[in-house]
């Protein structure tokens, strides 16, 4: 899965309009960065950038702007309304997909160390990537502002984790460090800004002071008017939306609204939002309505209709949503193909696509042919009283028969690997020795595919079985041919896993691999009959 992280640094500059786009156009030509956002500010007189990339690309990003910042900003003459220290203010590094937050400390280490190197900057730690409480937070570090620098710097106290001791007049100093992802979000009200600031009292964590703290952790929050949308909003910023989630705060305003006899009417977004965030509040009213969705594109509309995401001005998840706006088209050319493409590239003459990919597109037929019959199952008064027990069944086959799509494509691309480590050039015993290992992983990859398809369409047996024992007998054939296709796609896999082995040097790895595979294409066999003997039952009955 690939790696995605944000940054989103805040630069001393927002009125220069070439300095800010010059900083823009840093970062959109870095390798591997994607930029999002920037959001000048004239009376701040500050720009923060939103772009996301793989660790490594952030990294290169983040010091590609500080350049450009390096040479166009002069701290000595800037005056501005927010707070700042330096000409690259602060830089935090936030994980979004499938990254730790101990990765983007990591980050976070790494761009102050080569910043330091090689700006020749003052840079501080902040947040997860501090270990010292009295400097953890950027109001801490910040204090005083960039006047301030000149006599904290040389203090023992306030020695910079990276770079000189020593105020640098022209560029100040640059906080980094690794937060969770911020989420801004407003609760649109037909009310009064005062009925609004009330409610945000209510629920941010500070409240209404030490002694009437609010509802939820991790929460800032006020009540204003937006002329622009002729409403007032609880505006808040949820720090860390693991803990303080969009739609609890959405479902508290709402409460709180009632108890004043103020309408509510939707909410926004402001920026971008994590994929999981969303699917969060999702999963929150599948469960509190007791519905039924499968699909993660059915998930975010729900989400939107929920939360009322629409109610200002369109919410278009494919650039709102950070996995949306940076996805690429799966790397899936024959899964992609139509299916009489497919069928035609399976019969020309070349040794891929073979018998593999023909063995996943095969079993992923079998179990979206299961879950066809499950969902026409549900929601028929003559089956009512399985409706429930089909809910169940039906996300098994359902993600089982996506999860085999990619396979198809899998299984050639390994093949491929081994293909082109049979060309690695062997003229030494060290190149022939690098050409045996690349071979032998060649191998291994090209039988740990077809295994893996095994593996996952092993697992969605008892669905089927259960589909074949409770589902609509009208649809007979079409369990029985999903059967069938299930235990031919195993098969095939078993053979493919079994044809790659023969040339196999790890004996250990050998006999594990092939008990497991014949275990699987064993239970096959007998699973395929049970559901054909449960329908065969039925018939009779």
């Amino acid at each position: 899965m690939k790696k995605i992280v944000e940054c989103v640094p805040n630069f001393s500059e927002g009125r220069n309009p070439e300095t800010i786009e010059a900083i823009a156009e840093a970062i959109r030509n870095t390798a591997g960065c994607s930029l999002l956002d920037v959001d000048p500010g004239r009376s701040t007189n500050r720009t923060v950038y939103t772009f996301v990339g793989d660790p490594d690309a952030v990294v290169e990003g983040a010091l590609n702007a500080g350049r450009v910042a390096r040479e166009r900003i002069n701290m000595a003459e800037h005056h501005g309304e927010h707070h700042r220290m330096g000409a690259m203010d602060v830089c935090p590094f936030i994980p979004v997909a499938n990254v730790t937050m101990a990765e983007c400390v990591a980050v976070s280490k790494e761009f102050g160390r080569r910043a330091a190197e090689e700006l020749g900057i003052p840079v501080y730690l902040y947040e997860e990537s501090s270990d010292q409480e009295y400097r953890k937070k950027l109001p801490q570090i910040r204090e005083g502002q960039y006047e301030a620098i000149k006599d904290r710097i040389t203090t023992e106290k306030w020695k910079p984790d990276f770079g000189p001791a020593e105020f640098i007049p022209s560029w100040g100093a640059t906080v980094t460090g690794a937060r969770f992802f911020l989420i801004a979000y407003n609760v649109n009200l037909l009310s009064t800004p005062n009925q609004a600031h009330r409610i945000a009292l209510n629920l941010r964590e500070a409240g209404r002071g030490p002694d009437q703290p609010g509802r939820f952790k991790d929460l800032k929050g006020m009540g204003w008017y937006v002329e622009d949308y002729n409403l007032s909003q609880v505006t808040v910023n949820l720090n860390n939306y693991h803990v303080t989630a969009i739609h609890e705060v959405f479902e508290a305003v709402k409460e709180e609204a009632a108890e004043l006899n103020v309408a509510v009417t939707g909410s926004e977004i402001v920026g971008v939002v994590p994929l999981e965030a969303m699917l969060m509040a999702a999963e929150y009213y599948i469960e509190k309505e007791g519905l039924f969705v499968l699909d993660e594109d059915q998930k975010v509309r729900l989400a939107v209709e929920r939360l009322g995401l629409n109610s200002v001005a369109p919410f278009k998840p494919e650039e709102k949503i950070i996995e949306y706006i940076i996805a690429e088209e799966p790397d899936e050319p024959l899964a992609s193909l139509s299916l009489r493409r497919f069928i035609e590239s399976v019969a020309d003459r070349t040794g891929a696509p073979g018998g593999g990919s023909a063995s996943a597109a095969i079993a992923g037929m079998g179990a979206g042919l299961g879950a066809m019959v499950a969902k026409l199952t549900m929601g028929v008064r003559k089956f009512e009283d399985v409706d429930a027990k089909m809910r169940t069944l039906v996300p098994v086959l359902h993600h089982t028969a996506a999860d085999l799509i990619p396979m198809i494509d899998a299984d050639t691309n390994a093949f491929n690997d081994y293909i082109d480590a049979l060309g690695l050039p062997k003229g030494t015993d060290e190149e022939k020795a690098e050409r045996t290992a690349q071979m032998q992983a060649g191998l291994k990859k090209a039988i740990e595919i077809p295994l893996s398809v095994m593996r996952r369409t092993d697992a969605a047996w008892e669905a089927m079985i259960e589909v074949a024992r409770f589902g609509n007998i009208a649809s007979k054939s079409d369990v029985e041919v999903g059967a069938r296709a299930m235990e031919t796609g195993i098969w095939g896999a078993y053979r493919n896993v079994l044809i790659n082995m023969g040339d196999i040097t790890d004996l250990a790895y050998k006999d594990k691999t092939v008990a497991l595979a014949e275990e699987i294409r064993q239970r096959a066999a007998e699973r395929c009959k049970e559901v054909l003997d449960i329908l065969a039952a039925r018939d009779e009955g």
